[in-house]
């Protein structure tokens, strides 16, 4: 399975963007899909999910301003970021998980399975 990240970049606080993570190589359906953000010296954290069924999971910090979305016909994923703030700054990962996981198991990053390769996300105040 591979997953390739775009749709990063540097914007000014208030600013808008849109990422995207295509898989391929898939043979079964994905269970979850999610985004997780690495700043320097920190592991991966949470910032949204979406599992199979649609729903879906953000952390507080982004609720009302990021939209996660997947297109299952283009095996894509997306992450609708508005109103950017400078702490969303961060290396954004896509994941992907064919297992079934738990709600708790849903924040840690070390229960998906498959990686990209990130894009990196500056916002600038």
């Amino acid at each position: 399975v591979q997953l390739v990240e775009s749709g990063g970049g540097s914007v000014q606080a208030g600013g808008s963007l849109r990422l995207s993570c295509t898989a391929s190589g898939l043979t079964v359906d994905p269970s979850e899909m999610g985004w997780y953000r690495q700043t320097p010296g920190n592991k991966c954290d949470f910032v949204s999910t979406i599992s199979s069924d649609g729903s879906t999971r953000y952390t507080d910090s982004v609720k009302g301003r990021f939209t996660i979305s997947k297109d299952n016909a283009k095996n894509t994923l997306y992450l609708e970021m508005n109103t950017l703030k400078p702490e969303d700054t961060g290396m954004y990962f896509c994941a992907l998980e064919t297992g079934f996981l738990e709600e708790w198991e849903l924040l840690r990053s070390d229960m998906f399975h498959y990686w990209g390769q990130g894009t990196q996300v500056t916002v600038s105040s």
